[in-house]
């Protein structure tokens, strides 16, 4: 099955964020730990050219340590670039990345000088809505666990030197890297009538399999894997009660199961994906 998810007001957003970029001076892009490939939007790196942007890796508490530390030195060997990994919900972590923002753009966001005015930019559902309310210090953006909730383009005052733009949740157009879309969508981020959640879970099995056996096993309570992940599926049904008349496992509630237990953190500390030229990891 293919996965495609591009909701109409995506296309507005991008023109919304092209049209505010010329008065951008920071961008801060937030991006999922434990995807950071996946999560980042090819349109929003093409449209913000050489502007300082400030690569936010939330939900770092999802996250194989190890791996998002290998993500900050890969990031911050880019020009114009740098990393920083936090939760949203956390103030201090906010604070950080304001300082980080005012060092990267000498001369704005001080009081008595012109203010920093900084795009907050990301994919639906990581975490963008939630950051920012934290830098405000109160709700001013709609927070949700599904995709596409922030679908109108709204500036932010912050009165301490900082100007926000809060942008809606944009994808691209088209998934060519469908393992990225699968990542994407076992991480929620994509609307989950795009997808085949049965598909989806036994692909991210299988990576989690070669990754992270050991936490497969101590979650579900599997002396060892069975040969495939399909049948480490099955067994995750079965263990769970996810089951239809005459014992038979349901596939799609299992899968379901196993989705939300990953997203929530449950199975343990995963990255689906590491930088160039770092091995895998193991747990």
């Amino acid at each position: 099955m293919i996965i495609d998810w591009y909701p109409g007001h995506m296309k507005k957003a991008k023109e919304q964020i092209a049209e505010a970029l010329p008065k951008i001076d920071l961008i801060i892009e937030v991006l999922d730990a434990r995807l950071p490939v996946s999560s980042a939007n090819p349109i929003l790196a093409y449209l913000r050219r050489d502007k300082p942007c400030i690569k936010v890796l939330n939900k770092q508490d999802l996250a194989d340590d190890a791996v998002t530390r290998e993500w900050v030195r890969y990031f911050d060997r880019q020009q114009n670039v740098s990393a920083i990994p936090l939760e949203a919900k956390e103030r201090r972590s906010a604070n950080a990345l304001l300082k980080l923002g005012r060092k990267m753009v000498p001369g704005r966001g001080i009081r008595g000088l012109k203010p920093l005015r900084v795009m907050v930019a990301g994919i639906p559902n990581v975490g963008k809505s939630t950051l920012i309310n934290t830098m405000a210090g109160k709700k001013i953006a709609r927070v949700g666990d599904k995709p596409a909730i922030t679908t109108c383009h709204q500036q932010v005052d912050l009165r301490n030197g900082i100007l926000l733009n809060d942008t809606p949740g944009l994808l691209w157009p088209k998934l060519d890297d469908q393992a990225g879309a699968r990542h994407l969508a076992a991480s929620g981020a994509i609307g989950e009538n795009a997808y085949d959640t049965s598909s989806v879970a036994v692909a991210t099995i299988a990576e989690l399999s070669a990754s992270y056996p050991n936490l497969l096993k101590q979650r579900y309570k599997l002396p060892e894997l069975p040969e495939t992940a399909q049948m480490v599926l099955e067994e995750i049904g079965r263990r769970r009660g996810c089951l239809v008349s005459g014992g038979e496992v349901d596939l799609h509630r299992a899968a379901e199961l196993f989705l939300r237990e990953l997203r929530d953190g449950k199975i343990g500390r995963i990255s689906l994906e590491r930088p160039p030229m770092t091995p895998s990891g193991t747990d």
